[in-house]
């Protein structure tokens, strides 16, 4: 397998990694071989006909001095003259148009490739739109570390429980707020105050608006609904609500009747939102810190709850390399 790897932050470092210390592991249970092409920064390129050594790179101090670097070289450049059979798009997320993930997932998928993304900002964005475009040319799409990190539920859905109906999800979908709630719950802090500490501890970014406002995890739930149970939803069609305007004074009521409040995004019978909601202490949902938590309703199973790390670069790539194995496995049972 020729893989081209777009984006090269934190998820694609681990992706490299990942691969890296997987090739034994990979070619002797899945007799899966692989071979990157390409590696696409937002500054060049690393480009190599015979294949790139990954650790090599990933062990090089200064990029830019590595002999198999390209300055200013793009995926949408070079794309034509690669030799590669998938695409893994991990460039950074866009939700406003998608872009650049959406054209190089467009591009990939024209090309005849596979893709495997991590990029939220194309999947809410153009969801159906991808997704038909791969049926349309025979590609496979899958998008596993968009949603939750490490947590597999597209392919806990789609591998093992083909048989059920999914009626209705809800979850935490972002370690930040989890966090800043948790601080707030258990160490009487205010919100000022933890998400001071969820900075300092690296959770929380300069500016975390898209975290604690719910974009975050809305832009995860119309993934969810769209992938999950067939919606054709945006953004918009989201009730968000974020949890800047949670009071101590609100988490200690709660308390006082073994009620948490966790910021829950739900789907059910055709609504799709992202609040702050009381839970029962007891809940399957009560995760603490940057856990996230997704619990499926299904006609058969009835609850599944899977509980795990929503983010990390490392996390992150499990869910990216589940997804290159299947492919592989397809593609080897179709041949």
């Amino acid at each position: 397998m020729n893989i081209a790897l777009v984006g090269f932050g934190s998820v694609g470092k681990g992706v490299a990694q990942v691969f890296s210390k997987k090739q034994d592991h990979l070619r002797q249970k899945y007799d899966l071989s692989f071979s990157f092409k390409g590696i696409f920064t937002s500054k060049g390129a690393f480009l190599d006909p015979n294949g790139l050594d990954l650790q090599n790179i990933l062990n090089t101090k200064d990029l830019t001095a590595h002999p198999s670097w390209k300055k200013d070289l793009s995926f949408m450049e070079s794309i034509d003259d690669l030799d590669v059979d998938l695409v893994i798009e991990v460039t950074p997320t866009n939700i406003e148009d998608g872009e650049p993930g959406k054209s190089h997932i467009i591009s990939s998928i024209k090309k005849g490739c596979d893709v495997v993304t991590a990029n939220k900002g194309p999947l809410v964005v153009a969801f159906n739109e991808l997704t038909q475009l791969a049926q349309q040319n025979d590609s496979i799409l899958r998008y596993e570390g968009s949603v939750a990190g490490g947590i597999p539920v597209f392919n806990l859905v789609r591998k093992s429980l083909q048989g059920n109906t999914i009626h209705s999800l809800k979850g935490i979908l972002n370690g930040t707020s989890n966090f800043i709630l948790t601080q707030m719950t258990y160490e009487r802090t205010s919100f000022k105050s933890a998400l001071k500490t969820a900075q300092e501890l690296g959770y929380a970014e300069a500016d975390p608006t898209y975290d604690v406002e719910g974009i975050d995890a809305a832009s995860k739930t119309v993934i969810l609904a769209n992938g999950l149970f067939g919606m054709n939803k945006g953004i918009d069609d989201v009730y968000i609500q974020g949890i800047t305007k949670v009071t101590p004074e609100a988490i200690e009521l709660a308390g006082n009747d073994n009620f948490l409040i966790k910021h829950i995004a739900s789907i059910e019978d055709g609504q799709i939102e992202v609040a702050p909601r009381l839970i029962p202490v007891t809940s399957t949902l009560a995760v603490n810190g940057t856990l996230n938590v997704i619990s499926l309703q299904t006609d058969l199973a009835k609850e599944i709850t899977i509980i795990g790390r929503g983010a990390g670069g490392e996390e992150t790539a499990s869910a990216i390399l589940s997804d290159v194995i299947n492919i592989h496995c397809a593609r080897t049972t179709l041949s």
